[in-house]
């Protein structure tokens, strides 16, 4: 009988994570869209520059105060309210927190908007006075989108810990479109030649779809029964847990994106172009990471609170690992796909309009050296919930505080001392996650016992060897069917590169079926599950 629960614990949460990634992917192609018509329109040089530190600025506390920390002890507390004192003690907690987050970011917006100089001086001091005169208007504009995308983040919450999955990860889609939208609208009616005053569209765009990614999930919300009633009573045991959770979050949570923020000081003494070129080659390391990893953690972290407050510590320890598993399956052949085909893609999505063959290059480089970094990204997006799920929170905060000090020593190393520019920041990045994870799961295992490492190993080394073959496939399409990608128009080169991605995906998982990994024979049979039910019974 707990075998029988424990598969269909694995299936329904095989199955969230499934519809948690395509909602992800949906997502993350619009944010391809999105940045592919920014860089038509603008280019990949100083304009773009000022947007993206612009944008940074508020995204850093956005990911400080909503998708990072708040997110994480919020959903941790609530999960486990929910446990242990059913729905209406967790609504009430919401209550108290949405208020007091409302109250709080409404005036830390209005303290970013006063020193946004100071900020701009900070996280780009090699900008010349009209570079950070721009960026200064367009982060003023923007600030208000902490308060919007904070609150949808605690409705995702919310909704996550109900096992309402798939319309919070939809959510940042409509971010997306609203931003797209009214971007380019905005910003041609501002300057029909997109000019450096077009770039308030975007920031008003911005806006626009903070909201709509707020207002699309509370029809959910509302249908579980939740009604909104500001409660300043803020001495309770959950809200007081929940700013415990935070402080040592607020560090750990975000040591990525400040790592980012950090790269983005040091490149804004290269010149015009490297601070875009670095977001877009993120942007496309972030696909499978958000597709896969930001999905395992989501489906992941209400599963293990949960199980920590039932006191179940052996489930524990195999959902753990379970997630840890997947995320190298997913994301090994992402990586190694992303290392070769690294100009071709950035060739296909972006260059067009104003970004030019050098920008494709230079975009590219950053993408090899961050892609290093991507399997360690995504199982850190499993491996930290489970600190905070235990309570250890103060372990992911230390080990980011070493991050953070070994990414400023690599940036230096690489990036002035060998002279490697914006790659170098961009090596750093990956080579950072990868310490950042060994030393997390080194952690991990001193506090639970028995985390599988053996099995993890031995599955991590089929993953490779099938990783290998994925590999050969995309040099050979590379080098025969893209060998003259650089002078083809923009639909073969595509179609050559789809090809290519697809068939060496097949080839993946067909040696990965062949060699038994656990993980692909589950998605197999689930696949199948789903196909039988929907053939007509005679």
């Amino acid at each position: 009988m707990a075998a029988d629960r424990h598969t269909s614990h694995s299936a329904v949460s095989t199955k969230a994570a499934g519809i948690v990634g395509l909602a992800v992917m949906c997502s993350r192609i619009l944010g391809l869209i999105r940045e592919q018509i920014f860089a038509a329109l603008f280019g990949g040089g100083r304009a773009m520059d000022a947007f993206t530190v612009a944008f940074r600025t508020p995204n850093l506390l956005r990911d400080l105060f909503a998708e990072g920390a708040l997110s994480t002890a919020f959903i941790t507390t609530f999960s486990k309210t929910i446990a242990t004192d059913g729905d209406a003690a967790a609504w009430r907690l919401a209550n108290k927190v949405a208020t007091m987050a409302a109250v709080v970011l409404s005036a830390i917006c209005l303290v970013g908007i006063l020193i946004a100089p100071l900020l701009v001086a900070l996280f780009a001091p090699g900008f010349d006075a009209d570079k950070a005169h721009l960026t200064v208007m367009l982060a003023r504009v923007m600030y208000p989108f902490i308060l919007l995308v904070s609150l949808a983040a605690l409705v995702m919450g919310m909704l996550n810990a109900k096992h309402v999955f798939g319309v919070p990860a939809m959510a940042s889609s409509f971010f997306n479109l609203g931003s797209i939208a009214g971007g380019v609208l905005i910003g041609r009616w501002l300057d029909p030649h997109f000019g450096p005053r077009a770039l308030v569209g975007l920031a008003i765009g911005t806006l626009i779809g903070g909201a709509l990614q707020l207002a699309v999930q509370l029809p959910s919300l509302a249908r579980l029964g939740y009604v909104f009633r500001a409660d300043f009573h803020w001495r309770d045991a959950g809200v007081k847990k929940i700013l415990r959770l935070m402080g040592p979050a607020v560090i750990a949570a975000s040591s990525v994106q400040l790592n980012v923020m950090i790269n983005s000081m040091f490149a804004s003494t290269l010149g015009d172009g490297p601070i875009f070129w670095l977001a877009i080659a993120f942007r496309l390391m972030q696909l499978p990471l958000g597709v896969f990893g930001v999905a395992l953690a989501t489906v992941t972290l209400p599963v293990l609170s949960r199980l920590v407050a039932a006191g179940d510590s052996v489930k524990f320890r195999s959902e753990l690992a379970r997630g840890l598993r997947l995320a190298f399956l997913l994301t090994v052949p992402a990586t190694i796909g992303l290392i070769i085909l690294a100009e071709p893609i950035i060739s296909v999505l972006y260059q067009h309009g104003r970004f030019n063959a050098y920008q494709t290059t230079q975009a590219a480089a950053a993408l090899r050296f961050y892609a290093i970094g991507l399997t360690s990204y995504s199982a850190m997006k499993v491996l930290v919930p489970a600190f905070y799920a235990l309570d250890r929170r103060k372990t992911p905060m230390i080990v980011s505080f070493i991050a953070v000090g070994v990414n400023l020593f690599f940036n230096w190393l690489f990036t002035f001392r060998l002279g490697w520019g914006h790659r170098g920041l961009a090596l750093s990045t990956g080579c950072v996650a990868v310490t950042n994870f060994l030393l997390l799961y080194a952690l991990m295992r001193r506090h639970v016992s028995h985390m599988h490492t053996g099995l993890l190993l031995r599955m991590l080394a089929k993953v490779l060897l099938a990783g290998a073959a994925l590999g050969a496939v995309c040099w050979a399409g590379e080098h025969w069917l893209l060998a003259q990608w650089q002078v083809e128009a923009t639909a073969p080169k595509a179609l050559e590169l789809l090809a290519t991605i697809t068939l060496a995906g097949v080839v993946f998982f067909a040696l990965a079926a062949l060699l038994r990994i656990t993980e692909v024979t589950q998605v197999v049979g689930l696949v199948r599950q789903r196909l039988d039910r929907r053939r007509p019974r005679s």
